[in-house]
C-alpha cells in the first residue's frame, strides 16, 4: 500500500483489501478514476469486480478498501466521512505528509470512524 501510494502521488491512490475473519491477507491496487484524483479517490469498478472474483478464487472475501492522503496524515477526512458506505469494512489510510509514511486502518460503525490497532 505504501509503495503504492508513493507511486501515484500526488494522486491519491486507492485498493482493495482481501481478508478472512480478522485477518488482511492482501492489498490490491485499483485505478483511481476520480475526476479529480489529487484531492480525492474513486475506485474503478470494474477493479472492485475483479477483486471479488480474486477473492472468491482464493478463498477469502473483499473486508475493506486503502487509499492514500499524499499531503496530510492518514486520518479520515470530510470527504472520506461523507462517501464512505460500507459498515462492518476496514478502511485503511496511508498518508503521506509527514517524513514517514502513516498507515492507520478504521472500522466505520454507522456515521463514526473507528481507529483499529494493525497487527505489525
Amino acid at each position: 500500500m505504501i509503495a503504492h501510494a508513493r507511486g501515484e502521488a500526488p494522486a491519491e491512490c486507492c485498493g482493495v483489501l482481501l481478508g478472512a475473519g480478522d485477518e488482511i491477507v492482501d492489498a490490491l491496487p485499483a485505478r483511481n478514476i476520480a475526476e479529480t484524483p489529487a484531492t480525492r479517490y474513486l475506485l474503478d469498478p470494474q477493479d472492485h469486480f475483479n477483486a471479488i472474483r480474486e477473492a472468491r478464487r482464493r478463498g477469502v472475501e473483499v473486508v475493506g478498501f486503502y487509499h492514500s492522503h499524499p499531503r496530510s496524515p492518514a486520518e479520515p477526512s470530510p470527504t472520506d466521512k461523507a462517501e464512505a458506505n460500507c459498515p462492518g469494512y476496514v478502511y485503511v489510510i496511508v498518508g503521506l505528509g509527514g517524513a514517514e509514511p502513516d498507515v492507520r486502518a478504521f472500522a466505520l460503525e454507522g456515521a463514526d470512524w473507528r481507529p483499529l490497532v494493525i497487527p505489525v
